[in-house]
């Protein structure tokens, strides 16, 4: 075959061939978009995105049960382990005594109060895990600051000097 054999140009197959391209290209693009706004459109790398929702949804159902003041739910999802209760010694670090010190609605320990309401303010990536800063009780500053580990899926407060920057 030389140049002067060259099959015929076929406009249907071009035409047909970019318009599945950029259907693809686009389908790619709404998906991804999609799941940016159910990851609670996280600034970060789309890799991360995932760990950003599994975090919130676990803050968000944790505080949704101290608020029904179900702390054995509660505390399950903060040890991340549902059979909590056949094993309690395996969680010595943070009792299930201490926890309900901590958020229990007659706490005293508890600077927020009964807890009543929440909402998630702000996530980010923070070294393996994720910085979740939480307004509870309708409060605008002073946010409850908790942190999500996504290898072990445990809930725990965030270290000593860091918190989420929220604004003025």
């Amino acid at each position: 075959m030389t140049l002067l054999d060259a099959p015929q140009f076929d406009s249907v197959r071009d035409r047909r061939r970019r318009l599945i391209i950029f259907v693809s290209v686009g389908v790619f693009g709404l998906f991804t978009g999609v799941f940016w706004l159910a990851a609670g459109m996280p600034l970060d790398w789309p890799w991360t995105w995932n760990n950003h929702r599994l975090g919130t949804i676990a803050v968000d159902r944790f505080l949704k049960d101290v608020e029904k003041n179900d702390l054995s739910q509660a505390y399950a999802i903060w040890q991340h382990d549902r059979d909590w209760q056949q094993h309690p010694g395996q969680y010595s670090g943070y009792t299930f005594a201490r926890f309900q010190e901590d958020w229990g609605p007659e706490s005293q320990d508890n600077e927020y109060g009964a807890i009543k309401n929440h909402k998630i303010a702000e996530a980010a990536h923070y070294g393996n895990g994720v910085l979740i800063a939480v307004l509870i009780n309708g409060r605008k500053t002073d946010a409850l600051n908790l942190a999500y580990d996504t290898k072990t899926g445990q809930l725990s407060f965030a270290p000593p000097g860091v918190s989420l920057y929220l604004g003025p």
